[in-house]
């Protein structure tokens, strides 16, 4: 994900945190199915920098690879703690699902936009 991610990074800029998530309640699959649920869901990168959170698709198959820019949000944003199995962050008109496995990732961002401020 941080190699994919680092076309749309502005020119110095360096990254502090990295992870993914999906737009797509993990609900949606078992309620409805594997097949609507991937048809339904995108997967989203998270790039933090010292000046932003940089949201990045990924695309409908995996969250490996950035495909472009999504949104924006300023790097005073709070994303965590991270709670149960899928913690939601608002992002813009989105909900999205980040998993336990990127817990630490999520606290590793607000620990360092905490010692900045």
């Amino acid at each position: 994900m941080q190699a994919s991610s680092a076309p749309y990074l502005h020119q110095g800029e360096t990254i502090q945190a990295v992870f993914g998530a999906q737009t797509a309640s993990q609900w949606l699959a078992a309620l409805t199915g594997v097949f609507v649920f991937l048809g339904l869901n995108r997967y989203r990168i998270f790039v933090v920098t010292p000046q932003r959170i940089l949201i990045l698709d990924a695309g409908k198959v995996s969250m490996a690879k950035a495909k472009g820019v999504v949104g924006e949000l300023p790097r005073a944003t709070k994303l965590g703690p991270g709670t149960g199995l899928w913690h939601v962050i608002p992002a813009g008109n989105e909900s999205l699902r980040v998993h336990r496995r990127f817990f630490k990732d999520i606290e590793t961002a607000d620990a360092q936009a905490a010692a900045a401020a």
